[in-house]
């Protein structure tokens, strides 16, 4: 892995790592650790095993603080819908964690990129090396960027797919048509951003920026797909 790769990745993350280290670690697959022997990289096991707990307590303090009327049982469903295994890999193509992970040659052949449950791990992972590195608050400033604001509100489920969701809303509101455009593309050709933007009817409601147009327009959704909730919250 390119060192300009973490830093592509911190920027657009909005994070600073003290120990690069642990950036690494988080990223490095047993099957990587497998074939590098010579390399003395550390695979990220240990550090999805913390992530992990400091998800379930940084997930359950949201949802405590976010939801003061409702019950313990109804608290825990909610939880356990956020950092399962799908949710949690959901949360990891959101932000292309698995374009950064370092694989063997017999996991990358296999679509390990795009495995659901190495995902989800790749996630638990980073987080941990967020909480080593900087600490709780950083974890729930990240969670506060990249997770939380993806959570419906309205029944404490993930929403996995926000253009479909906005679409449903849409047609179920009467909002008008949906419209996505590619406002810009900039960087260079092997690091290239592009910037979406969508329509409902005439009025614009989200911009998403990502490293793919698919990517840029899911952010662009889920923006608009906040501000629908925002709306409704005020009505």
């Amino acid at each position: 892995m390119k060192h300009e790769r973490f830093e592509e990745l911190q920027q657009r993350l909005q994070l600073r790592f003290r120990k690069p280290r642990l950036l690494r670690q988080a990223f490095t697959h047993t099957s990587y650790v497998n074939e590098h022997r010579q390399s003395n990289a550390e695979h990220n096991e240990r550090l999805e095993f913390l992530g992990d707990a400091v998800l379930q307590l940084t997930v359950s303090e949201y949802l405590y603080r976010s939801f003061p009327e409702r019950p313990e049982g109804q608290l825990t469903r909610m939880r356990a819908s956020i950092v399962c295994e799908p949710s949690l890999a959901r949360f990891a193509e959101i932000i292309d964690l698995g374009a950064h992970v370092l694989l063997g040659r017999g996991e990358e052949q296999l679509g390990g990129r795009q495995r659901q449950a190495l995902l989800a791990d790749l996630f638990e992972s980073f987080v941990g090396a967020i909480y080593l590195d900087q600490g709780l608050e950083a974890v729930r400033a990240f969670l506060g960027l990249h997770m939380f604001p993806h959570i419906d509100s309205d029944g404490g489920l993930l929403v996995k797919d926000f253009k479909s969701t906005l679409q449903e809303r849409a047609q179920h509101n009467n909002l008008g048509a949906i419209e996505y455009r590619i406002a810009e593309e900039r960087g260079p050709a092997h690091d290239r951003e592009f910037v979406a933007e969508v329509q409902i009817g005439d009025q614009l409601y989200g911009t998403g920026v990502g490293r793919t147009k698919k990517e840029a327009e899911q952010q662009a959704a889920a923006e608009a797909w906040r501000k629908l909730l925002d709306e409704r919250g005020r009505n």
